[in-house]
């Protein structure tokens, strides 16, 4: 090959400001100039003007010849015309691209690209596959107890002797204390208080008696501030009889003339059919001013609405519409199995035909096939959820829905409320079973209790349990303050949602009311039947009136003898108080993954004990409840249960003296009302051989490697 000499030039020129140098290689036959100018201040400062150090003379080959670098890439002409010894800062591009294209720098490059491209990949598919095998995650309304409070008796904050809203927020760190995130309260709408707040007379005000809507709104706001969910009383029944509709109604209005539900009789015989009120005669009431009578299945002030119209049906959605927009998380739908009545109104079947009709006064009395659970209920129900699910968009705000029915031994009618794989409905219907519990103080008698619900609930479906509310007399009078303890255990390890209802997690009692103190109107019609012993003010402390209202010597209702020792404040203080073992309940739950979402399996109960297991697949502990609900102490024999290893440890007994004990699962002694909680390790499983004896909402199993759960 042929060579030539050839020399370099520097021109230096001002562009713009800038001082540029431009290399120019000559040789006898031509000169070039390599690309364009470089302008680099820094490579100006750094070499003081001067161009970069190179040799002043380059040895090109002959023209004509193939020419290549020293990495054997072909150059063109002019380029090729052109070796630099060393990259430099600011090169022009062509001498950049003439580098980048060396094996070198290439290499590497497309390493790195691959490898970047190998590790996104690879974690897209992981995040996608835990996305496909994680089970769904509980939603608020599962993750903790739902906590009922009566606004009337929960905490008064200006001293009129009556709960407020200023009140339940002033005791909001009570929840927190509880670790309790959902907070059901009772009606508070405006009302003339017939029925103590479920007789409506505006359903977009709050009545004064509690506060003002300012009030709400605040105690909302900090409600969410502090992670709470608040939960609200939805009545659809019925209004109040000074709600301005019925009054429009019996004036015979054109547009609200058919809101309420009407029938032609007269004032001599104002009972068109042999329906009774739940409270007792006749269902129907002679209106003088319409000179017709409307249905009342409640009070005669609390007129029924006629959902069969669909003016009715619209402005019962729009206050649904209103509260969600105000930000509440759920509502508690009141009596829902009342809201549709048959067309015919036709006499109900007598339980008993040979009574004489004209003795019928009390619902007990009749089968209620034309005035409950009538066609289209559903339907109704169903228009009701999908308008919150439009609510629930909101990421994080998903609001709740339960519904109130008492249905008794028709358990199935209760079932239907739960929402199916096709149509959504509500969360879950109140479970009202577990009141019975008093009726029979045995572990035979709870598990049939248990049973009855969970053999009936769909498949998949969350369970819920209800010991106590507003309307039934506190567990603590009616089963016995021996059994408060181990009830509240057995509530907080079920799976499902609890319901406490205020003042059952430190053990109150219903009061006794004289004829001259009742205030409620079922009790002023029949004494036995009054709600007012369980709607006591809550006892919060030993001070005046148990810290319930601090500016005031008279209450609402009385409140019970024994506030100086059963109270919150005492109770805190005492680790072994009722109080104190329903907050290490509670929190133990939420905790450990087998109470909260793993296996339920029974595995024994006679008369006196009744115990079931809590596990989870992959996780090595598991819990053993053992509930003494018996009126003897008992030594209950787990031998034949073979997953149980043979050494047991008391994790928590409602006898403090028990705490801690290792125990053989062939003796395992409890006092009446005693329960434990037993943790215990093991790799074997006790529900894949006992298929019918578990059951668990949504299969999931755990990954330790990963602490994961995982769809198995």
């Amino acid at each position: 090959m042929k060579y030539h000499l050839a020399t370099v030039e520097w021109e230096r020129k001002v562009e713009g400001g800038f001082l540029c140098h431009c290399m120019k290689v000559k040789r006898a036959s031509r000169s070039m100039e390599l690309g364009e100018c470089t302008r680099n201040l820094d490579f100006q400062e750094a070499g003081g003007g001067q161009p970069p150090e190179v040799d002043s003379t380059i040895t090109t080959a002959d023209p004509g010849k193939e020419n290549r670098d020293s990495t054997g890439v072909h150059l063109d002409s002019d380029a090729a015309e052109y070796t630099q010894i060393k990259p430099y800062a600011g090169m022009p591009k062509e001498v950049l691209l003439l580098y980048s294209s060396q094996a070198r720098y290439r290499v590497p490059r497309q390493i790195l690209f691959w490898l970047t491209m190998a590790c996104t990949l690879a974690l897209v598919a992981l995040t996608v596959t835990v996305i496909i095998l994680s089970p769904r995650c509980l939603s608020w309304w599962q993750a903790s107890p739902v906590y009922q409070v009566y606004p009337r008796s929960f905490r008064d904050s200006d001293g009129d002797g009556v709960g407020d809203l200023q009140g339940i927020q002033e005791q909001l760190d009570y929840f927190q204390y509880l670790n309790i995130k959902s907070v059901w309260i009772s009606p508070f709408y405006r009302s003339p208080m017939r029925d103590f707040g479920y007789d409506v007379e505006d359903f977009r005000a709050i009545d004064p008696l509690f506060g003002t809507m300012q009030d709400f709104d605040e105690l909302l706001a900090e409600m969410h501030d502090k992670g709470l969910k608040l939960i609200m009383d939805f009545i659809p029944n019925h209004t109040s009889d000074q709600h301005r509709w019925f009054n429009l109604s019996r004036a015979g209005d054109e547009h609200y003339k058919d809101y309420y539900v009407w029938t032609d009789c007269n004032e001599t015989e104002p009972r068109p059919n042999n329906w009774v009120s739940v409270f007792g005669n006749s269902s129907w009431t002679y209106d003088e001013v319409r000179g017709k009578c409307y249905l009342h299945q409640f009070l005669k002030e609390q007129p029924d609405l006629n959902f069969r119209n669909p003016h009715v049906r619209k402005e019962m959605m729009d206050i649904i519409r209103f509260w969600l927009g105000k930000g509440v998380d759920g509502f508690r739908m009141d009596a829902v199995k009342h809201l549709l009545e048959a067309v015919h109104l036709r006499d109900e079947p007598q339980v008993d035909p040979s009574k004489p009709p004209e003795s019928i006064t009390s619902e007990w009395d009749l089968h209620h096939d034309y005035t409950t659970s009538q066609l289209g209920l559903h339907e109704l129900l169903r228009e009701w959820r999908a308008e919150m699910d439009i609510y629930s968009r909101e990421p994080g705000r998903y609001r709740f829905m339960v519904t109130e029915s008492y249905d008794y031994h028709e358990v199935d009618k209760t079932m239907m409320y739960y929402s199916t794989p096709l149509v959504k409905e509500s969360d879950f219907p109140f479970n009202f079973y577990l009141l019975d519990l008093p009726q029979n103080t045995s572990g035979l008698w709870v598990q049939q209790l248990v049973h009855l619900w969970m053999a009936n609930m769909p498949k998949g479906q969350w369970p819920n349990w209800v010991v106590g509310n507003h309307d039934k007399p506190r567990i603590a009078s009616s089963a016995g303050q021996n059994y408060v303890r181990v009830i509240n255990m057995l509530l907080l390890t079920l799976p499902g949602t609890a319901t406490t209802y205020y003042g059952e997690e430190i053990g109150m009692e219903n009061i006794n009311v004289t004829q001259s103190q009742i205030q409620d109107p079922a009790g002023k019609y029949n004494a036995s039947a009054s709600r007012d012993p369980q709607r006591s003010p809550m006892q919060w402390s030993g001070e005046v009136n148990a810290g319930f209202s601090n500016k005031t010597n008279t209450t609402w209702l009385p409140v019970h003898p024994n506030y100086s020792t059963v109270n919150v404040e005492a109770q805190k203080k005492d680790e072994g108080s009722v109080l104190a073992q329903y907050r290490f309940l509670n929190t133990l739950r939420q905790s450990e993954l087998p109470l909260h979402r793993g296996w339920f399996c029974y595995v024994h109960a006679d008369t006196n004990v009744f115990s079931y297991l809590r596990e989870l697949g992959g996780l090595n502990r598991a819990f053993l409840i053992v509930l003494n609900f018996g009126k003897e102490s008992a030594v209950t024999d787990l031998s034949s249960v073979s997953e149980l290893p043979d050494q047991l440890m008391v994790v928590m007994s409602t006898d403090r003296v028990n705490d801690g004990k290792v125990l053989h699962k062939s003796r395992i002694q409890t006092a009446a009302g005693e329960g434990l909680v037993i943790q215990y390790s093991t790799h074997t499983r006790f529900n894949p051989n006992h298929p019918t004896q578990c059951y668990v909402s949504e299969k999931a199993c755990y990954l330790g490697a990963l602490d994961i759960l995982y769809k198995c």
